[in-house]
């Protein structure tokens, strides 16, 4: 890939699908020598024409997502009469499909949008769980469906973040031996909180790199290990008097650790774990 390369991206909705597959692709190449340009909500064939005119002036692709039967013929047809080359990512996965199920597909645009109950759950997850990310307001430990608690660098807020994503309601609180846990904590149905520990070694390795990151130095207070055993020791103690389920995190990716919570919830509350 010595010249530059264009790839086009062209989609009846959002494009993201084809800017994706896109990207993939191009990363398998020494070369970084490209452009990609996205063109969302295309369904009329004047705007089609419009950037087939365009990509057969340079070196490029046109990458295409489209359930429209009309527009991806004419796609290819123009593709065809300007020696440009297509790929139509859509048409094959659904053909295979068909063969399958029997039956056609809907064919409608941006059906993996469409605003439904669950997306606005979503964003009602993610917004409460911004809003109560790390101790922020103590009155989000009551309104939470799941609250974590544990030490500075425990990744409570990363997982708060991976289980609202998931449609939970999250609040995450630091426990820290000079401020006292609050009383909201000992209000909480206990199966509802999950207390996250982590070894030493591995809690000293995070925060140096976390003070480095933001130019400090290393041997400040909150890297050192004396007081990262104090801490771990409240921690442990706090959990303790919760009598909370309690996560050892220092070896586990934060889908492990959410698998583990989720699979506590249901335990405890079933599928109504909300």
């Amino acid at each position: 890939m010595d010249e530059n390369l264009t790839i086009y991206v062209l989609s009846d909705s959002i494009g993201e699908t084809g800017e994706l597959i896109a990207r993939a692709a191009v990363r398998q190449f020494k070369s970084t020598n490209y452009e990609i340009k996205k063109f969302p909500f295309v369904s009329k064939k004047e705007k089609i024409k419009e950037i087939l005119l365009d990509a057969k002036e340079v070196s490029s692709i046109v990458i295409y997502t489209t359930v429209n039967e009309e527009n991806r013929d004419y796609i290819e047809l123009l593709g065809k009469e300007y020696n440009v080359l297509t790929v139509d990512v859509l048409t094959p996965p659904l053909d295979a499909i068909e063969k399958i199920v029997g039956f056609p597909p809907k064919r409608e645009a941006g059906l993996i949008r469409r605003l439904d109950e669950n997306y606005f759950n979503k964003v009602e997850a993610v917004e409460f769980t911004v809003r109560y990310d790390d101790g922020k307001d103590p009155r989000g430990i009551k309104k939470a469906d799941i609250c974590l608690i544990g030490v500075s660098r425990t990744s409570k807020t990363p997982l708060s973040m991976y289980l609202a994503h998931k449609n939970y309601k999250v609040a995450n609180v630091p426990l820290v031996p000079e401020v006292s846990a609050p009383k909201e904590l000992f209000e909480k149905d206990n199966r509802r909180i999950f207390g996250l520990i982590a070894n030493p070694e591995k809690l000293i390795e995070i925060r140096r790199e976390r003070l480095k990151a933001l130019g400090l130095d290393d041997s400040a207070h909150y890297a050192n290990v004396e007081r990262i055993r104090e801490e771990i020791e409240y921690s442990k103690e706090i959990m303790e008097k919760l009598n909370c389920k309690v996560i050892d995190v220092s070896s586990r990716a934060i889908e492990e650790t959410a698998i583990i919570i989720l699979e506590e919830m249901i335990k405890d509350f079933g599928d109504n774990m909300i």
